[in-house]
């Protein structure tokens, strides 16, 4: 037992504490019989009764089974079945995620009583590696959005500032991890919909390379554009987290037929010689002052543990951002709206009105215009490897503001631009297909995080994943919490 779990584990007042370990600490504490699942999966359940009712993180709270999960677990690994680091770890999933028997509601009226028969791929992987499942996550409707201010079940809240906006659309499994609901979550990005939660709640928050991670039984926003990932509280317990949901999937059209690393011991390799870009064109541009500030302090932390930086050009095929960004942005529109068409057409009133008027917007979109954008995607990310061929990682910004107010997003035409700059800094990588982290930084005087971006070339997650842990070691960001308590 490490120094750090024996002063949380010796002062915790009713076992409390116990959720203010990381994934990777309490999953040692199980294999070596030192905690319950059971216990952990109290004491979340505890937290999310006594919370929830402030951050709305969550929409369905499956306890019973959770605690039948937890239960069998214990049984398992108490004869010596202990089948890897998720065992026994009571964690969450983003409310799209389909679980059999289990209510996915994404958010709206219109799928409120949906119960799928079946699971989403990476919950069966996330089933075979033993973990405890304790319900669905808040986010905003159908994922179409930055704030997760948008939903049937009510807005999510910040837990470091309960009047502000906890990012989205992942804003529920960012908000549950960072106020302890969990261990960690399972968020899906279209365009920056786990990492910029993640930075604004103050986590870590992986995005995968376009394909890593299945998204069979995931309900879609973009085919062409959706990842699916982990939301966690440190590195390593995202590389823990990948490491059981990556894989080739023969269902899913976007899947990759990629030889998964061992993340967990990549993690732990030198970060002396890598190469890092600050691409300043763009993502350096307008910054707020405060996040400036803790970018160049985060930038001199960089430069001890992984070497002097490396000035890039643009990312894009071009020197123009709108190179990459536009041809997305038809195809986002296109696939959704062909996504949700059949459902407008006969339940049109049951969507948000904010949804439903960016759903439309993909209604006049001609197949010839998507086809010719869909070309141009698959070119932007045939060509991006040469843009990073002097880089080994790039860094920048996850977001160029502070997160705003729940009351700054109430109207929704200023509502999606403010989103829209929320996600400025996230969007491209999304779009490049690009394994892409968020890590917390440093902090607004306001007291909210700031998160910082780290991005790879495609396949790159065990390098991101290596310099993000290396970072987090070298400062003690993701040991403050929010002050629920």
């Amino acid at each position: 037992m490490t120094d750090g779990e024996q002063e949380l584990l010796s002062r915790r007042p009713g076992n409390t504490d116990l959720t203010k370990l990381s994934l990777s600490e309490v999953s040692e504490l199980v294999r070596t019989k030192r905690v319950s699942p059971v216990e952990l999966t109290e004491e979340c359940l505890g937290r999310i009764e006594r919370f929830n009712p402030r951050l709305n993180a969550f929409i369905t709270v499956t306890g019973e089974s959770a605690l039948r999960e937890a239960g069998l677990a214990e049984e398992e690994i108490q004869h010596g079945n202990w089948r890897g680091p998720l065992h026994g770890i009571p964690i969450a999933l983003k409310d799209l995620v389909d679980t059999a028997g289990v209510r996915t509601t994404a958010a709206s009226a219109l799928f409120k009583d949906r119960i799928p028969a079946r699971d989403a791929e990476v919950v069966r992987r996330l089933k075979t590696a033993g973990a405890v499942f304790l319900g669905k996550l808040n986010m905003h409707e159908f994922a179409y959005g930055g704030s997760s201010a948008v939903s049937y079940f009510g807005a999510v809240r910040n837990p470091w500032e309960n009047g502000y906006c906890a990012g989205g659309s992942s804003g529920g499994s960012a908000a549950a991890v960072a106020a302890c609901l969990c261990y960690g979550a399972i968020g899906s990005d279209t365009g920056g919909s786990i990492r910029e939660p993640a930075g604004y709640c103050g986590i870590v928050g992986l995005k995968p390379t376009y394909g890593l991670v299945s998204t069979t039984g995931v309900l879609p926003m973009s085919w062409s554009l959706d990842h699916v990932g982990p939301m966690t509280r440190t590195a390593m317990d995202a590389a823990l987290m990948l490491q059981a949901i990556a894989g080739h999937d023969p269902e899913d059209a976007a899947s990759i037929d990629f030889r998964v690393p061992d993340y967990s011991r990549s993690i732990a390799e030198s970060t002396s010689s890598l190469r890092l870009g600050i691409p300043r064109d763009y993502f350096y541009e307008a910054l707020h002052q405060e996040i400036y500030a803790a970018m160049e302090i985060a930038l001199s932390v960089l430069e001890t543990v992984a070497g002097s930086e490396c000035d890039i050009g643009p990312l894009a095929t071009d020197a123009t951002y709108s190179s990459v960004i536009d041809p997305s942005l038809t195809v986002q529109k296109a696939e959704c709206y062909t996504y949700h068409k059949e459902y407008i057409s006969k339940n049109a009133e049951l969507y948000q009105d904010a949804t439903l008027k960016r759903i439309r917007a993909g209604e006049e979109i001609a197949a010839s215009a998507y086809i010719q954008s869909r070309r141009q995607l698959d070119q932007i990310r045939r060509s991006i490897s040469r843009h990073l061929e002097n880089v080994d990682l790039v860094i920048t910004p996850t977001s160029p503001v502070p997160t705003f107010s729940l009351a700054d997003l109430r109207e929704p035409d200023s509502a999606r631009a403010k989103e829209l700059i929320m996600l400025r800094n996230t969007r491209p990588f999304n779009v490049l297909g690009l394994p892409s982290i968020s890590v917390p930084c440093g902090f607004t005087l306001a007291g909210m995080p700031i998160g910082m971006q780290i991005t790879g070339p495609p396949g790159g997650e065990a390098t991101v994943l290596r310099l993000a842990s290396a970072y987090g070691k070298a400062t003690e960001w993701h040991h403050r919490y929010p002050g629920l308590d």
